[in-house]
Formats: structure tokens, sequence, C-alpha cells
């Protein structure tokens, strides 16, 4: 069995993301356990109101299902949308909260897989200032690439470094945007090229598993020409957007590699605790490479 991994340490681009990979193989059952038994209620939440919202849109386009007048029909469908875009953010919330507190759970307790109850006492302290944190650094992303793209590209890798600081060295919003940027300095370029590479890997996974709402949206246009999209593919398609979002999980641990790759590279904080427990422990067999 291959060793587990040790996340402080120098990774090279690919190292980061191979590993990436190879801790949720090796720690599938806990982490999949611990996902859903914390972001499940929200992930069925966000399912929920995007049937009703894209069922609303639908009904709305072929004229059925509404009788108060053009005021009504703008409530309602307002209404969904404002809940599809609540659990959204509690969805994306619940995510980050989960994986980053099992990774750090994970380190804590020197490579062993933490339980549900455990990531539990850690999702319950930070989900809240994950919450308010993460709306704020939404709109400071969006204000970026609203006021220019350049400027919103440049700060999207420091905005995704920003949650694993906040959790992993317990930090404030404060703290952690400063931290972000400062881990970044002079080390942007590798990092934008990671963060991408992993991005475009999560957009892949999540279009193969949309493949049955395509699949219908096809078969409608060529049988429904008049109404191209159906009540079925909008229930189907909600359904597998959702799911799609598990895929989540790849950047998020991902975020965690790049991390702790930057701390090791300006701080070496990993190695220093390795010098440092040298011989406190003589039944230790070999001590984990370092770069």
């Amino acid at each position: 069995m291959k060793d587990k991994i040790e996340f402080k340490k120098i990774r090279e681009f690919g190292d980061i993301i191979g590993d990436t990979f190879v801790f949720i193989k090796q720690n599938f059952k806990p982490l999949m356990a611990a996902f859903f038994s914390l972001t499940g209620i929200f992930i069925l939440g966000g399912m929920i109101s995007a049937i009703i919202a894209q069922l609303q849109l639908v009904d709305l386009a072929q004229g059925e299902g509404y009788t108060g007048g053009p005021f009504a029909k703008m409530y309602n469908m307002g209404f969904s949308y404002i809940l599809m875009i609540i659990f959204l953010i509690l969805s994306y919330t619940s995510m980050y909260v989960s994986v980053l507190s099992f990774v750090a759970l994970y380190i804590e307790k020197g490579n062993v897989p933490p339980t549900v109850a455990e990531v539990w006492v850690y999702f319950k302290y930070y989900f809240f200032r994950m919450l308010g944190s993460g709306v704020l650094m939404s709109i400071f992303l969006g204000l970026c690439f609203i006021c220019c793209i350049i400027p919103g590209i440049y700060v999207f890798p420091a905005v995704t470094l920003f949650y694993a600081v906040m959790i992993l060295e317990n930090g404030n919003f404060s703290h952690a945007f400063e931290r972000s940027f400062k881990l970044l300095k002079n080390e942007w370029w590798i990092t934008a090229a990671t963060i991408l590479v992993v991005y475009v890997i999560f957009y892949a996974c999540s279009l193969i598993v949309q493949i049955p709402s395509f699949i219908i949206a096809i078969v409608g246009a060529f049988t429904h020409a008049e109404q191209p999209i159906t009540r079925t593919y909008a229930f189907v398609s909600s359904i597998f957007q959702q799911i799609a979002y598990i895929f989540m999980i790849i950047p998020i641990i991902s975020s965690t590699f790049i991390y702790y790759n930057l701390v090791e590279r300006k701080e070496s904080l990993g190695l220093l605790n390795r010098i440092d427990g040298l011989g406190q422990n003589s039944n230790q067999a070999e001590t984990p490479e370092e770069y």
C-alpha cells in the first residue's frame, strides 16, 4: 500500500495534481462520509430549489401554470431563484468547510483520516465564519472582474488560497486575506497555472456527469422543435447539475496542497518540524523525504 500522503512538503506542478487524486483515493470512504453527512442536506435543498426554479421557467416559456398575471409570475420566479442562490451559497460554504476541516484534522492526527464526529466539531466552529468571509471574497472577486478582467484573474489564486488559510491557520478574515497574497509573492505564475489545470479537470468531470441532460436536450430539440426546453430536461439537468458540484472536492483539496507547497518554499515549517522531532521517537523507521 502506498504511504500516506504528507501535506507539508514542497511539490512540483504535476505532484500537486497527482497527490490530490491519491489523497482522495486513499481516504475515499471517510472523506465521502464526512462530505455527505455535513453537505448533503444543502446539496439536496439546492437540488429541490433548482428543480422548482427550472420547472417554473419552462412553464413561463410555455405559458402554463400561472394565473396571477405578470406580477405573480415575476414574484414566483424571483423567489425560486433567490432560494436557489441561497442554497448554492450554503452548499459551497459547507463543501469548503467540510473538506478543509477533514484535511486539517488529517494532518493534526498524523495522517490519519478523522471521523465524521471530529469533522463536525470543526465544521460548526468555522461554518458561519467561512460563510461571511466567502460572501465578502465573492463580492471582492466579482468587483475585480467587473472593473477589468485582468485584476480578477490576478486575485483569483489568492482567493483560492484564502479559504485554506482561514481553516488551516485558524485565521480571521484580514489575516487570511493578507497571508494569501504574501504566499503568492514570486510564485503567482506557477500557482495560477496549477489552479487553471485543476479547474479544467473539475469542469471536465462536471460535464461528464451532465451527459444525460445533454442527451435529453438533443432528443428534445428533434422531437419538440417548437419547445426544445421540456420539463423532463429541466428536471434532469437540475439534478445532475447539483451532483456535479460534488467534484468541487478536487479543487478544494488541491488548494491545500498548493498552500502547503507555498508555505514550505518560503518557511520550511514541515522540514523544521521533522528536524525537531528527530530522536523523539526511536521506533520511527524513517523520516519522510523533504526536498
